[in-house]
């Protein structure tokens, strides 16, 4: 499991503003998880190898080797039967430790305000059902910004700080947003990213957008 967070962090109406995880660190820790995974996977090929080549033995091997497919950490099994993967946020998807990505729903990313960087759990329980659950947040900052929305591939973005950042079209949606309307987003304080939380929405007045 990636170890819990040990920065100090303060929460603004539950979300981490200004410490936490640094984007870099979320990095580090994904492939220490993976390492670890690989060594726990060769000391248990070594202890196979020393042992007499039983019938036994070569079945728990063989076992081993299908398991670890290219030395890829597999899933942590629950003791319920279901299955744990760890992973990264990309702005729309978790990016595991298996190296595969989970489609993270979006109504869950934008309540939870995720942020491009943010570890992830996913519990897969038995019946297929996917339950993810934020596990460290990254450093984060606020920003202010211009919503718009391009109509033909239906993508929802805010320009702020001379840079473009695509927003969820479920948090648009929620905000019941409209081009032009000023934002307030989240994005990491510490790494460029192409994805931003959408925090809240200021609606313009008419008397302002035609001006």
């Amino acid at each position: 499991m990636f170890d819990e967070p040990c920065s100090d962090r303060y929460e603004d109406d539950g979300v981490v503003i200004s410490l936490g995880i640094k984007a870099q660190d979320t990095r580090t820790v994904l492939a220490k998880r993976i390492i670890l995974h690989m060594r726990e996977q060769l000391d248990s090929l070594e202890r196979l190898l020393m042992r007499e080549e039983d019938a036994a033995s070569l079945e728990e091997l063989a076992l081993v080797l299908n398991q670890q497919q290219d030395l890829a950490p597999r899933p942590i099994a629950s003791p319920i039967g279901s299955r744990v993967v760890e992973g990264v946020f990309d702005g729309q998807h978790m990016v595991g430790e298996d190296g595969k990505q989970y489609l993270v729903p979006p109504n869950y990313a934008s309540k939870s305000k995720l942020v491009e960087g943010d570890l992830l759990r996913l519990v897969i329980a038995e019946n297929g059902r996917f339950i993810f659950k934020q596990r460290g947040p990254i450093e984060r900052e606020r920003i202010m910004g211009v919503l718009i929305y391009n109509d033909q591939t239906d993508e929802w973005f805010v320009v702020a700080d001379g840079r473009k950042f695509r927003v969820l079209a479920a948090s648009a949606t929620y905000f019941k947003a409209q081009p032009n309307d000023d934002a307030v987003v989240l994005v990491p304080s510490d790494n460029p990213s192409s994805w931003a939380a959408l925090e809240n929405v200021i609606r313009r007045q008419l008397s302002d957008m035609d001006a």
